[in-house]
């Protein structure tokens, strides 16, 4: 019969299978991963292009980089920038629709209806409509006082 023995590191505590060396291997896929996605500017996993780096994605898989905070983290701050940038571009533009979506990402609810020529207001006037019911008969009326009492 088999018997089970955990595997232990060199200060005799409890290792995962794959030992340092594996998770050194990891913190080095992490490092240069995050330069890459810094020098390449990708924003998503899917932009990645993996001839530039020394591994492959089933490696970034099997280390779970996929799911590092840190990798999130530099394609959020890249998505960021573009947005800035194209932002910034589109507002000092000549062209106006260029502008008017410039305006349109920056401006509140109450500017957008301005600029919308279309706009229907659904709430009469920012207040929710109120239903009203008319009930035709007596009976109907004491099952609708009964409905609102359990409420």
């Amino acid at each position: 019969m088999y018997e089970f023995r955990p595997i232990k590191n060199k200060q005799g505590k409890p290792a995962y299978v794959g030992g340092e060396k594996m998770k050194n291997k990891t913190k080095q896929y992490e490092k240069e991963l995050i330069e890459a996605i810094v020098k390449y500017k990708w924003m998503r996993w899917a932009h990645i292009d993996w001839e530039a780096l020394s591994f492959k994605r089933a490696t970034a898989y099997n280390h779970k980089l996929d799911d590092l905070d840190t990798i999130k983290d530099a394609f959020k701050r890249n998505r960021s920038k573009a947005v800035n940038y194209m932002l910034n571009k589109w507002i000092t533009s000549d062209n106006a629709t260029l502008q008017i979506a410039a305006f349109k990402i920056c401006a509140d609810d109450e500017d957008r209806r301005r600029l919308e020529q279309n706009y229907i207001d659904h709430t009469s006037n920012g207040d929710k409509i109120q239903q009203t019911i008319i009930v035709a008969s007596d009976a109907g009326k004491k099952t609708l006082e009964e409905l609102d009492a359990a409420d």
